[in-house]
């Protein structure tokens, strides 16, 4: 236990943010005599090794973790900083039985910081990295990275809207947001791939997965919208479309089949009520096959990444 946390993921976010501005102003001194031929030496020199997560190879550990070495401090700075992203992602994920609002804004943190990553921090590293790299030294990856978090907050803003009984119009808004954060990161995703061909095709399926489940829920609050609207027919079709997209995007992971077959299953049992409410009453089949898209939907926003500074000078001896 460290400093009365009992979580080991809050332990880790106390270090990260005590040796991060630590980081920060060995790496602003250094720069300023960055010329001197000692220092260019010593920099030469560092051997800072980092494993990734997000590697293809990370999977197959035949030989053990694979390690990749770039002597650069910002090598050090960008991992870091990608490393606290993560924790507070976790942190995000532990608290959100309790407390859904935390949750929420330790996602949308997590997306300031690989914001901060994406757009100052790793574009001045790319020169000087290597052909062999970490997928989380790669500018694109980190704004993945951001529109995944951002994503996640938007879901847990889904859940306290459904808690507060917010209207099925607007829950299906809201899940279209997500759609289009994934999409956007799917977008980078590609950009990534074309610079990094080692990344993890998990990491690939869970952007396309999560994209998928998230418009058949959009679809779904869709249709019991138009329903409430005296629309019936014109539900029914947007839940036959859904039916016939989800089925389409089933995943290969083993772990994300069992998800999907759940939906999919649900889905077609609620469909198969509406078409024989339809069928009872006489009402008139739609052909229609809707994509529902709203200039209005929300989107949550990044919380920017302010890191305190640790300023005091450092004297080098040469």
């Amino acid at each position: 236990m460290s400093g009365g946390l009992t979580s080991h993921s809050q332990q880790v976010l106390q270090k990260l943010e005590l040796y991060l501005p630590l980081l920060e102003n060995l790496f602003f001194h250094v720069d300023l005599i960055s010329s001197n031929d000692q220092i260019v030496q010593c920099t030469s020199q560092l051997k800072i090794q980092w494993t990734s997560a997000l590697s293809s190879s990370s999977f197959f550990k035949f030989g053990g973790p694979k390690y990749f070495q770039i002597d650069d401090l910002r090598f050090e700075i960008g991992m870091t900083l990608f490393l606290y992203g993560a924790i507070l992602r976790e942190r995000a994920s532990e608290v959100l039985p309790s407390d859904l609002l935390k949750s929420a804004t330790l996602s949308r943190e997590a997306a300031g910081v690989y914001h901060h990553l994406a757009n100052e921090v790793l574009p001045s590293l790319q020169p000087s990295l290597p052909v062999e790299r970490p997928p989380e030294v790669v500018s694109s990856v980190s704004t993945v990275m951001s529109r995944i978090c951002l994503a996640e907050a938007q879901a847990v803003t889904i859940k306290r809207a459904e808690e507060k009984g917010t209207t099925v119009g607007l829950l299906a808004k809201l899940h279209q947001g997500v759609v289009e954060l994934l999409e956007e990161a799917a977008g980078a995703l590609h950009t990534a791939t074309m610079e990094c061909k080692d990344l993890s095709s998990r990491f690939v399926e869970f952007i396309t997965s999560c994209k998928a489940l998230h418009e058949l829920k959009s679809q779904i609050y869709l249709a019991e919208s138009l329903k409430n609207d005296g629309q019936f027919g014109v539900a029914v079709g947007v839940l036959r479309c859904a039916l016939i997209n989800v089925k389409r995007k089933i995943p290969g992971e083993e772990s994300w089949k069992s998800i999907f077959k759940k939906e999919t299953d649900n889905l077609a049992e609620l469909l198969r009520k509406h078409e024989h409410e339809m069928n009872l009453f006489g009402m008139r089949k739609s052909p229609l096959m809707i994509t529902f898209q709203d200039p209005t939907v929300t989107k949550s926003r990044v919380l920017y990444l302010t890191i305190q500074k640790w300023e005091r000078d450092l004297a080098f001896k040469t």
